[in-house]
């Protein structure tokens, strides 16, 4: 009896001692979470609030005017942005699939097989990412015009493809050193082809962190503008468009479209949510 007691006092004091670090990293994440999302609510408080209300100074953090959705009816009614936005959750999605095609067959030679030059291509994989997409702007135009690509969705995914998929390669690599490899053996025992393996089996277990690497590949394909700007003309990205018509546009359409650029994202990122806490292994629901 004395040695349970002892035991359970002793456990006490473990989680008296942890608690206060628990209680700092928990701080540490509100602040943050604070921080990233204080710009998006200054946003959307201004998205929504009427025009005049928006050059009120000091700036309250309240919508002490009322709600206004003319700002965002307006952004959307606006020529072009519906299009736009259209060719942006193309695109993104195009991206997602590229570079999961073409990432995973990748990834799984780097997690499975042993070659000469092993480290040195994965250094070169990394180092792609190195080179400003300025430098290769012309050529790429140039090649999309030969093509009879240029200012298609299919050329910007193309190039958003090329440019998320090095890290596409190195998450599904580490994901699927994850999943042992007596799994596939075990399967290929039983009279399954590799293939059949990776897709019975890898995959399968695979899919939190394959869905970390889609988020990071609609997210980058999302955000990205400059080749968007480079490689279309009439049928633009959202942020493309934003480029084109923000700089002579009133403040309220800016706020607007600031807000119609995150949302998406975050509508993606919600539903990919519960893949990314399995991938990190965090429980969420």
């Amino acid at each position: 009896m004395s040695t349970a007691v002892a035991t359970h006092g002793a456990a006490a004091v473990r989680v008296r001692r942890v608690a206060p670090g628990r209680l700092l990293l928990y701080g540490c994440a509100v602040l943050i979470t604070l921080f990233m999302l204080t710009p998006v609510y200054l946003i959307a408080l201004a998205a929504f609030s009427p025009a005049q209300a928006i050059f009120d100074y000091p700036r309250a953090l309240l919508p002490t005017s009322g709600l206004s959705l003319d700002n965002v009816r307006f952004f959307l009614t606006f020529g072009g942005i519906l299009p736009a936005l259209r060719n942006s959750l193309v695109v993104g999605l195009l991206t997602v699939v590229f570079s999961l095609l073409l990432g995973c067959p990748a990834g799984y030679s780097l997690a499975r097989y042993w070659f000469r030059g092993k480290n040195v291509a994965q250094l070169l994989l990394v180092n792609v990412r190195a080179i400003p997409i300025v430098i290769i702007s012309i050529p790429l135009l140039v090649t999309f015009i030969e093509w009879g690509l240029y200012d298609t969705v299919l050329s910007v995914a193309l190039v958003h493809t090329a440019i998320t998929l090095p890290l596409t390669i190195l998450i599904t690599a580490s994901v699927f050193l994850r999943v042992p490899a007596e799994w596939e053996e075990a399967a290929m025992s039983l009279g399954t082809s590799r293939f059949g393996a990776v897709t019975r089996v890898v995959l399968p277990n695979s899919v939190p962190g394959l869905a970390a690497a889609a988020l990071f590949a609609f997210v980058t394909s999302w955000n990205e503008v400059f080749v968007a700007v480079i490689l279309t003309l009439r049928s633009p990205t959202l942020p493309a468009a934003m480029v084109q018509q923000l700089s002579d546009s009133p403040l309220t359409f800016r706020f607007a479209a600031g807000l119609c650029l995150t949302v998406p994202a975050f509508v993606f990122i919600f539903f990919m949510r519960p893949y990314l806490f399995n991938a990190f292994g965090v429980g969420g629901k």
